[in-house]
């Protein structure tokens, strides 16, 4: 299978892969090369896949969206981390994935109060148009 692993800016995977073992939020599953084509989400957590040569190589994902496609198999993610061992990984998970998660949720909160307020100002300029 060729698997790609695609970020915003790069290709961070394009390897041969005989392997992939990937999570989704009812839990891991594997893919072989004659596996049936599908498309699953992806949670936040280690997507592992196996070389020709036997090596086994891992990556932290920070969620996505990954497509099996006759002998492609193509992952979509804002954040991903090849590592060296699955400990560091699982630290690259809670450290740095956490922080983006904040991050997002401190816009996320930022965009409902202008939201709000745009909306409460339409309110007003309707009262105003009503004579209220």
């Amino acid at each position: 299978m060729r698997l790609k692993v695609l970020l915003p800016t790069e290709v961070l995977v394009d390897a041969v892969a005989v392997k992939v073992v990937a999570e989704a939020e009812d839990g891991y599953f594997g893919l072989l090369p004659r596996h049936v084509d599908f498309v699953a989400a992806l949670t936040r957590g280690i997507l592992a896949y196996e070389t020709e040569a036997g090596e086994e190589v891992t990556l932290a994902v920070n969620e996505g969206t990954l497509v099996k496609c006759g002998r492609d198999v193509l992952v979509s993610t804002g954040e991903a981390v090849v590592g060296p061992d699955l400990e560091g990984l699982a630290e690259v998970i809670e450290r740095e994935f956490a922080v983006l998660d904040d991050r997002e949720l401190r816009a996320r909160s930022a965009l409902t109060r202008l939201e709000a307020g745009t909306l409460r100002r339409f309110m007003e300029l309707e009262e105003r148009r009503r004579g209220g």
